[in-house]
């Protein structure tokens, strides 16, 4: 089953760009060229189905390039994988990791392979804990606790307590677009966040570098 693009209704409505269920030797590009081909889509706003697709943020910008001349704009990306979320949260993109189940947080969240995707805010008093790793998109305020056996990402200020490889993952990271926490733990390591601002656009990455903890600028796809 190839790519597919479904036309809005109305000027009101979205356009959904549909990638195929399976993945075939066609990279997500070659897919959606293939379901543009000689169409003229009325001008607007397009919602991506990604469904199990890992796009990086390289990925989703060229898609947004492709689509431009047709003044087609992407705003809204649905998928089952992290990486996507994660580098369509990146381009300031709505996302949808698609539909709730009942998972014990604070607040609505789902997961998706073995990441805990969890949205809204943790505020103080709250403990988000994942069995794997843990993506918070919002912010974790002073007072609040966010934890997991493997890396937490967060996709907004971090500003509580954060323990990633509670388990002893020593390789496990911390990732927040504002890494301010006031306390950072990497398995069984202990260390406090800085307390300046960080560099503009960059999100940071708390991880363990021959037995300490180190806050490094982080690629918006958190890969690697």
């Amino acid at each position: 089953m190839a790519a597919a693009l479904i036309q809005a209704i109305d000027a009101q409505q979205h356009h959904l760009l549909r990638l195929p269920a399976q993945q075939g030797s066609a990279s997500a590009l070659e897919e959606v060229r293939y379901a543009l081909g000689s169409r003229h889509p009325r001008a607007g706003t397009v919602v991506l189905e990604a469904g199990r697709w890992p796009l990086r943020l390289p990925d989703l910008r060229q898609l947004q390039e492709l689509l431009a001349p047709l003044q087609l704009h992407l705003i809204r990306v649905a998928g089952d994988h992290p990486e996507t979320l994660v580098a369509a949260a990146a381009l300031g993109l709505e996302i949808d990791p698609g539909p709730p189940q009942t998972i014990a947080a604070p607040a609505p969240a789902v997961v998706a392979s073995d990441l805990l995707v969890h949205r809204g805010t943790l505020r103080s008093g709250d403990h988000l804990q994942a069995e794997g790793s843990v993506l918070l998109l919002g912010d974790v305020n002073p007072g609040a606790r966010i934890s997991a056996a493997g890396n937490v990402l967060v996709w907004g200020r971090l500003r509580g307590i954060a323990h990633a490889g509670v388990a002893g993952d020593r390789n496990a990271r911390i990732v927040a677009l504002q890494l301010r926490p006031l306390q950072l733990r990497i398995a069984e390591v202990v260390a406090r966040g800085p307390e300046g601002l960080p560099p503009p656009g960059l999100a940071e990455q708390a991880l363990l570098v021959e037995g300490e903890i180190r806050i490094d600028p982080a690629a918006p796809d958190f890969s690697g």
